[in-house]
């Protein structure tokens, strides 16, 4: 499901005595963060904050407007901020990993069957690798073109090929 707003990453700490915090961050690198200029402390977007960052090694150090001491930034510790999807502008066909988290996956060939949920992503070195669950059971398998045949993400619907062997009813 596309969403309107998602979590880029979590306060762990601070940085300095002027306020600045260190995020972690939850997307491919802290660069990515010093795109956005706004983030927000909840998922409806309602509590904004003006933010500036830069990278720090495998962090980001993010100043937010009207914090401006070491004591004030050692309160937000453990809030998580969030980013508004639409500020993001991803090339089409590439989403976020908690957009495709919830998303049915049907087979390419019989668009009747359905393997289940897609539960998590893995990134591996090569590719990503996507947790299928149905009834109880994982299933994990490749995130290349030869395996996903079409995402849908609005439709939460995902067409895979599966590759013989990952589930219990192939040949």
């Amino acid at each position: 499901m596309i969403k309107q707003f998602l979590e880029i990453g979590e306060i762990t700490g601070t940085h300095g005595v002027r306020g600045e915090v260190r995020v972690n961050p939850w997307c491919d690198s802290p660069d990515f963060i010093k795109k956005f200029k706004t983030l927000y402390f909840d998922s409806e977007g309602r509590e904004s904050v003006k933010v500036s960052s830069r990278p720090h090694g495998n962090i980001s150090l993010v100043k937010i407007e009207g914090i401006d001491t070491v004591e004030e930034a050692r309160k937000l510790r453990g809030r998580i901020l969030w980013m508004k999807r639409s500020d993001a502008h991803l090339p089409d066909g590439r989403y976020f990993i908690a957009e495709l988290i919830g998303c049915k996956v049907f087979d390419a060939d019989n668009p009747e069957k359905c393997y289940g949920e897609l539960t998590d992503v893995s990134e591996t070195g090569a590719n990503d690798v996507w947790h299928i669950t149905k009834d109880g059971r994982e299933y994990l398998i490749p995130s290349i073109p030869d395996v996903v045949i079409e995402t849908d993400v609005a439709s939460d619907k995902i067409i895979i090929r599966p590759l013989k062997g990952i589930f219990d009813d192939e040949d």
